[in-house]
């Protein structure tokens, strides 16, 4: 019998060489390319802007809380919350630091009779709009008249300033963050104009320091819509349109459409005071923003970028002024294109 030669065998592996090494590249590319996608997903150094993933509608997740609970009935607030002291209090609702089980909450209180249908205005407001722009309810009683909701210890934003001057503060006091501050407003006058409930207007702003009272600052410097007890409709195909309040507004910071048209010589009545709509929101954003920019180091660089923006927001025409979402964008826009044009010292702080 005829043997083959050793050779044979040998012939055999070389062949089975390039293919081996060719897996070997294959491999070594996709790892590769693995690594870069993952490297540039977790590495991404912009600001998140979602939320935890949000719970069901009538459920609730805050702080460390890894799973969403149901909000709280009468009977749990009434044995499971803890009132501790009065923070606040408006005309509708006195709001108490409390405790529940070992976090810290706030229990709103209706302050009279007279005011309930605006606390349950607010109350069906806060449950039908919980989202990241709104501040998270965990749970009410209507029996009581009380409303619980999380608990933001850096108040309202009316003490932006003084909170900002703090020490520990002071690398978030740049006009990096505080833009992004303007564009969490912005972002909430958006949303409420597109609501799942319709066109929403912010009526109880009448000045600034009220506006800048119905918002909260979070612990990592983003912004919560907090009081909603005057938040009308607007709903242009059936002409339905507001009237925020009852009595005569005055001052430059209210839309003109806002102030009496009849003049001085003409008493004021309500019933002849014309509606408006969600453009009057519009109209305040320029003083709201330039609070929040403030006067650090480049504020007035920014300010210079959203001029003309915020003058089509001072349109005397309340059709000729933007929506909300072109305000957002133009704020995206100057955010995104000064990135690279700063001092070194705030660049450092991106």
């Amino acid at each position: 019998m005829e043997r083959k030669p050793p050779e044979s065998r040998q012939g055999l592996s070389h062949r089975e060489v390039p293919r081996v090494v060719g897996l070997l590249l294959t491999m070594a590319l996709l790892n590769a390319l693995l690594y870069l996608c993952l490297d540039q997903f977790f590495s991404s150094p912009r600001r998140s802007t979602e939320g935890p993933r949000p719970c069901p509608h009538g459920y609730f997740k805050m702080g460390q809380m890894r799973n969403c609970s149901p909000w709280l009935s009468c009977q749990e607030l009434r044995t499971e919350v803890r009132q501790l002291k009065c923070v606040g209090e408006g005309a509708v609702k006195r709001v108490f630091l409390s405790e529940w089980k070992e976090r810290k909450v706030a229990l709103s209180r209706l302050t009279s009779p007279e005011m309930k249908d605006d606390f349950l205005h607010g109350l069906q407001m806060l449950k039908s709009l919980q989202s990241k722009h709104i501040v998270t309810l965990l749970g009410y009683c209507e029996e009581d008249n009380t409303i619980l909701t999380e608990y933001h210890p850096l108040g309202s934003l009316s003490n932006l300033e003084e909170t900002l001057n703090l020490s520990k503060y002071q690398n978030v006091n740049t006009w990096q963050h505080r833009l992004q501050l303007a564009m969490d407003y912005v972002g909430i006058i958006n949303y409420l104009h597109q609501s799942p409930l319709g066109t929403r207007v912010m009526c109880d702003s009448n000045d600034l320091p009220k506006t800048l009272s119905q918002y909260l600052l979070t612990s990592n410097f983003s912004i919560v819509a907090n009081d909603l007890d005057a938040l009308p409709l607007v709903n242009h195909s059936s002409g339905v349109f507001v009237k925020c309040g009852h009595r005569e507004l005055h001052g430059d910071f209210v839309a003109p459409e806002q102030l009496w048209p009849f003049g001085e010589h003409t008493a004021f009545h309500d019933d002849l005071m014309p509606s408006y709509d969600e453009k009057i929101d519009i109209w305040k954003i320029p003083d709201v923003s330039s609070f929040l920019l403030g006067h650090v180091e480049g504020s007035d660089m920014v300010r210079f970028h959203l001029f003309d923006i915020h003058k089509a927001c001072k349109s005397q025409t309340a059709a000729e002024r933007p929506t909300a979402q072109d305000i957002l964008d133009t704020y995206q826009k100057v955010l995104n294109s000064l990135g690279d044009a700063v001092p070194s010292q705030t660049r450092e702080m991106l």
